[in-house]
Parts: structure tokens; C-alpha cells; sequence
């Protein structure tokens, strides 16, 4: 006998469709429904609201292997298919986090295929692998985020088992992973859960319906959030999550879905003797994420920090437009450096009103906050999704990847950015429904029109050649120049790892020297000195020590007290050795 059950307090009558007969179910006073029927392993199943025959997918089904409308599929996640009980987790702190999507990571696009290019990332340093999200969403090929089955696994990708083996292979490796998930709005097709219950909060957030955290009867809808989260890192032994714009979550409860979604975590944690790491996607600058519990913050364990993004990119590139209006000075790249937050309670000329407020750096590690120079979001929501090596000299992408990967804070890259790809990453998506496929498309050219962008510049994201234009091209890898920058990335997270200097989280540790007008910046970081040249003509830096590592070589005086570094280059010295004069 298989137990069933489902919540939907709404409809009067609820009924179990199993491998095509009708089974009645009965209710509870809470408005969970409940049936007790023999079923295969396999069965195919779904449930029969009210007077309506249509079979809808169970809000919690664990398999859909025939998209998100058609019926769902009992799966259980074999126990014995692991080889990681040896597997004792990872800190997120000291290690560096690779963000890729899975459907554009291979050519094949799935779980197996990255499998096959799990070395690449362990030969370059990498602790984490951080998955775009892998969820239930109709069509072929998505970003991921317009998921409506939170429960279930993309079955292009691999379904369920698929993402089984690519964890246990991550951990064989010693590469923890992270999940992005999202529980601040559902995607507009294949969407029924209203139907069952009031999961919706009746309003819309950029993104699409949003969710019922904090009205009435929301208390199941939350439990649908907490027990989604637990279920991927307790049955697929994920190693953390990345949730998605928590800014989007409307709770005004006394205590926040997030708070809660922490202490159950740290249960988990704590009964399976690993550590389970939470990071928040936020735009708020708010410190109160990452603060402990007992300080009255929610408890997570880091977030992802824009504002380094925008202070790094735009002080390289120089690109000031939108939401870089307020970033590009080496006075700005120095402050947000030395404080996680540029805008910390302070005028955001975006905003057009005060933003963010300050973090304590002497209570709040910096490993607490992720920097990067690449993104998901950074690169594809750009109108064309070029990469920065577009548009940038080889240099600059070596001085991005040291003021980041030089920094106290953890460190994330973006699929490809190590070898300078030069496939773009384009927002894709792939809707059946032809008046879903045209809002999408005319939407986005519409956006970047009233940004300038001249609509037939901006591809269209129904065009299955924009989704395979995104797919990584590993052969680059081959080529001299792609090759030279790789080899930056992986001498640079070895230096990282090598030198604990280069890990100290405390920000009052850090120091930062810079001149506007030469355009160079060094960060102290104990006795190493990571001195980046953002301008196109060598300067000297008034510092010294023994060159450890650069993108063009360094030169020093006599003294050993200034050094001169190329333009567009970076030079790591480390200043408690004496310089070697026999170079």
C-alpha cells in the first residue's frame, strides 16, 4: 500500500488518479487529503479536483516525466545508488563556488554530461559547484527560474537519478554543491497550485505570481517552502542552497520564512554531521541576512554582495549606465572593497532614495558576502549576453579575476569565465504555448529598448539558436589565449589557497591604497600586496616585496620599496620576503 496525500483545503472533493482508475480520498480538518492505495514503484498518479476531470501533477511530485501538465510519477531516491557515506561536507568560507547551467555547461546539456567535466573544475580550485536551478518548468530549455514543480528534477537534464549521480561525483571529487532554488513566485505555465489551495498571495512581483508566506492560511505554503529545502539536501545530500531574490518574499510575520528556514537547516546540519550552507540572492544591502539569530538577523550564512560586481566592472570597464551610475571610481571600488556595501545608508542615484545599511566589519566576516565578476544575471541580462571579453582586453579580465579572487571574500565564478569564453550566455526559454513564446520575446525587446537597445539586437529568447549559442565551446580551452587566462584563474586560486593571508575574512584587517589619476589599486592583505593596474600605461606603485604572480611582469627599483606594473595587469607580491636580486 502506497499512502497518498495532498493539501488542497479549496475544492470539496478531491480524488487519486492511479495508473488511469479513480480512487476517493478523504479529508482531514485541515484540508489535507489522504488515500491508502496498492501502487507500483513507478505509477503514474495525479489528483481529480472537485467537478473537474482533469488529472493535475501532485504540488509535490517527485518526477514528471512527461512535463510539468501531465501526470505525476512515484520515484524515491535509492538509498544504496550512493558512494559518498564518507562524504563529511564543506565549509563555504575558504573555498571558491563555480555557478553553472546545466542545460548550456555541455553540449549534451545534462547531469551526466558535466559529470564528465567535474576534473576541469577540481585542477582549477574549485570547493563548489552551484547549480542554476534544476526544478520542474515546461519546455525544453529554460534558465530555470519560471519553475512551477518545486518538488520535481528537469527530466531533460537527467531527472531525479541524473542529478543523484552528478552529486555523488561532486563529492567523490571532494566538490561540494549548491542548489539555486526559488520560492518568491512561480512561473506562468503549469501552474495549478492554486487550484488546490491559496499558495499565491495575490499580487505579482517582477518575476511572476508571487507566494502566500504571510497571509492567511499560509502556514502550509511555508511548510511547502521548509520541506522543499529540507528535501534536497537531506534525500539528494545537496551541501547548500541559494535562494533566489529573498527581497521578493513579503513576510511581515514576527518571524521571517527565513529565520525559520535557517533553524530547521541547522537541525538538519546537525543530525547528519555536516554543514549545510544557506546563501541569499538580495538587493537590500541588509546586514540583518547574514546576522546571527541571537543579534536578531535570520541566521543564513552568506549572500551574494552586487555591489562588488558593480564597483569592480565598472572601474575596469568603465560602463556607467543604469545601475552602474554611482560605481566606476577607484574611490568607490576601494570603499566597497573595504566594506562589503557601497551603498550602505547611502543616496543610490538608481534607487533615487537612500540604500542599504552598513555591516559590521569587525562582527561579519567577509566570507560572509560572495564577490564576483561574472553572473548569471550579470552576463545574460545584458541585451546580447556578450561577456566581458567581448569588450574587455585580456588584461582586464586578469585584473577583475585578482581584485575578486585577491579579495577576503568568497569567491564565485561564472561557468567559462576562467578561459575567457567567447560563447555568450542569452536568456533563453523555450514555451509551448505561442501567446506565452510572443509576451516573452516582445517583453524583453520592449526592456532594453527603453534602455536604447535597438529591438532587433536583442535575440529572441524563443529561438532555439539562442540557447545553443549560450553552450560553452570547450575547445577554447585550447587556444593560447583562452589557455593563458586559465592559467591565471587556477595559479590565482592556488596562491588563495596557499597563503592564509589571502583567506583572512576580517575586513579590518584589509587596506587599501589607491590613486585615481594613475588608475592603479593595491589591497594589503598581511605580508601580500595585490597591486591592480585598471589603466593602459604602466605606473609605479609605490609598493614592494617579492613577486609572487602577475599577468605581465613587474618591475622593481633598487630599493625594492616601488614596482612597476603594465598597464592592464596585476602584480601579487608578498612583502615578508626580500626581493630575489638574482632575477
Amino acid at each position: 500500500m502506497h499512502r497518498f496525500e495532498v493539501w488542497a483545503p479549496i475544492p470539496q472533493k478531491v480524488q487519486l488518479h492511479l495508473d488511469g482508475e479513480l480512487h476517493p480520498m478523504s479529508r482531514d480538518e485541515d484540508g489535507w487529503w489522504r488515500a491508502a492505495v496498492p501502487a507500483n514503484p513507478d505509477s503514474r498518479y495525479g489528483y481529480v479536483l472537485g467537478d473537474d476531470p482533469t488529472v493535475l501533477p501532485d504540488p509535490r511530485s517527485p518526477r514528471q516525466p512527461d512535463g510539468v501538465h501531465a501526470p505525476s510519477q512515484l520515484h524515491t531516491v535509492d538509498p544504496d545508488a550512493w558512494t559518498d557515506r564518507d562524504w563529511t561536507g564543506r565549509r563555504l568560507a575558504g573555498s571558491v563556488v563555480y555557478e553553472l547551467h546545466v542545460g548550456t555547461f555541455t553540449p549534451e546539456g545534462t547531469f551526466d554530461a558535466a559529470i564528465a567535466r567535474l576534473d576541469h573544475l577540481v585542477d582549477l580550485g574549485i570547493g563548489f559547484v552551484e547549480l542554476m536551478p534544476v526544478n520542474g518548468f515546461n519546455g525544453e530549455h529554460n534558465w530555470g527560474y519560471d519553475g512551477v514543480l518545486w518538488y520535481t528534477v528537469h527530466e531533460p537534464y537527467g531527472g531525479p537519478d541524473g542529478l543523484q549521480r552528478l552529486v555523488d561525483a561532486c563529492h567523490h571529487r571532494g566538490l561540494g554543491v549548491i542548489l539555486d532554488v526559488v520560492y518568491n513566485h512561480l512561473g506562468p505555465s503549469g501552474n495549478y497550485l492554486d487550484r488546490y489551495g491559496p499558495y499565491l498571495a495575490g499580487t505579482e512581483n517582477p518575476w511572476g505570481a508571487a507566494v502566500n508566506i504571510a497571509g492567511p492560511s499560509s502556514g502550509e505554503v511555508r511548510r511547502y517552502i521548509i520541506d522543499n529545502a529540507l528535501r534536497w539536501l537531506r534525500e539528494f545530500h545537496i551541501d547548500g542552497l541559494r535562494l533566489d531574490a529573498v527581497h521578493a518574499l513579503v513576510d511581515q510575520t514576527a518571524t521571517h520564512l527565513l529565520e525559520d528556514l535557517a533553524v530547521e537547516t541547522e537541525t538538519l546540519a546537525t543530525h547528519l554531521r555536516r554543514p549545510l550552507t544557506l546563501i541569499a540572492e538580495s538587493d537590500l544591502n541588509d546586514p540583518a541576512l547574514i546576522a546571527p539569530r541571537s543579534a536578531g538577523g535570520h541566521g543564513l550564512d552568506a549572500q551574494w554582495s552586487d555591489d562588488i560586481h558593480h564597483a569592480v566592472h565598472a572601474a575596469v570597464s568603465g560602463e556607467r549606465q543604469g545601475y552602474y551610475g554611482d560605481f566606476g571610481s577607484l574611490r568607490c571600488l576601494a570603499t566597497t572593497l573595504r566594506q562589503g556595501f557601497f551603498h550602505a545608508g547611502t543616496y543610490s542615484s538608481f534607487r533615487g532614495r537612500a540604500h542599504g545599511r552598513p555591516l559590521d566589519v569587525r562582527l561579519t566576516p567577509a566570507s560572509s558576502l560572495l564577490a564576483y565578476t561574472c553572473t548569471h544575471d550579470q552576463v545574460g541580462n545584458r541585451a546580447t549576453g556578450d561577456r566581458p571579453g567581448l569588450y574587455l582586453t585580456a588584461g582586464q579580465l586578469a585584473v577583475r579575476a585578482a581584485l575578486v579572487l585577491g579579495s577576503p571574500y568568497t569567491p564565485m565564478l561564472f561557468m567559462g569565465e576562467e578561459w575567457g569564453a567567447s560563447t555568450p550566455f542569452q536568456f533563453f526559454t523555450s514555451h509551448p504555448e505561442p501567446e506565452l513564446a510572443e509576451a516573452t520575446a516582445s517583453g524583453r525587446q520592449r526592456e532594453f529598448a527603453e534602455h536604447g537597445w535597438a529591438g532587433d539586437a536583442v535575440p529572441d529568447p524563443q529561438d532555439p539558436e539562442t540557447f545553443l549559442r549560450s553552450k560553452l565551446n570547450w575547445d577554447e580551452i585550447a587556444t593560447p589565449e583562452h589557455r593563458r587566462l586559465l592559467d591565471c584563474y587556477r595559479d590565482l586560486i592556488a596562491l588563495r589557497a596557499a597563503r592564509s593571508d589571502l583567506t583572512d575574512p576580517w575586513l579590518d584587517h584589509l587596506f587599501v591604497d589607491y590613486d585615481e589619476d594613475e588608475r592603479w589599486i593595491v589591497l594589503h592583505r598581511g605580508d601580500i600586496r595585490v597591486a591592480c593596474n585598471l589603466g593602459p600605461n604602466p605606473v609605479t606603485v609605490p609598493v614592494g616585496g617579492h613577486p609572487v604572480l602577475w599577468w605581465e611582469p613587474p618591475t622593481q627599483d633598487a630599493t625594492g620599496s616601488a614596482t612597476v606594473v603594465p598597464g592592464h595587469s596585476f602584480a601579487i607580491l608578498d612583502a615578508g620576503s626580500a626581493p630575489d636580486r638574482g632575477d
